[in-house]
């Protein structure tokens, strides 16, 4: 569902960030709605992410069952399947729960996949 389109300053070195506060997905256990604001920062290879594939695909969560770990990597996996990218960190900043902040982080660098 992530679409890319080439990257117009390849051989570059750049970082290219995203933050969306309008993550919602359901959670695993009880069904309760859950919200996040997502911050991807990446350093793209020979393609970038396409932003509206980006947004819809954050979208597609919604009526998803999830665990804030689960949705997070998957959103890693996804991205690098379909970009590729050199380097990589999702976070995922969900809103209080039960009077607990939570926090998901995950990094990828493909030098670390070879």
């Amino acid at each position: 569902m992530l679409a890319c389109v080439d990257n117009p300053e390849r051989g570059r070195v750049y970082t290219i960030d995203f933050e969306s506060s309008e993550f919602t997905a359901l959670y695993a256990v009880t069904g309760q709605p859950i919200f996040a604001t997502v911050s991807i920062s990446y350093v793209p290879g020979e393609v970038c992410v396409e932003q509206m594939s980006l947004k819809r695909y954050l979208g597609s969560f919604r009526d998803e069952k999830v665990f804030y770990e689960g949705a997070v990597n998957k959103i890693v996996d996804d991205f690098v399947a379909a970009c590729d990218p050199l380097s990589l960190d999702v976070t995922g900043d969900f809103t209080v729960r039960g009077g607990i902040e939570t926090r998901v982080s995950v990094a990828y660098d493909r030098e670390d996949e070879v």
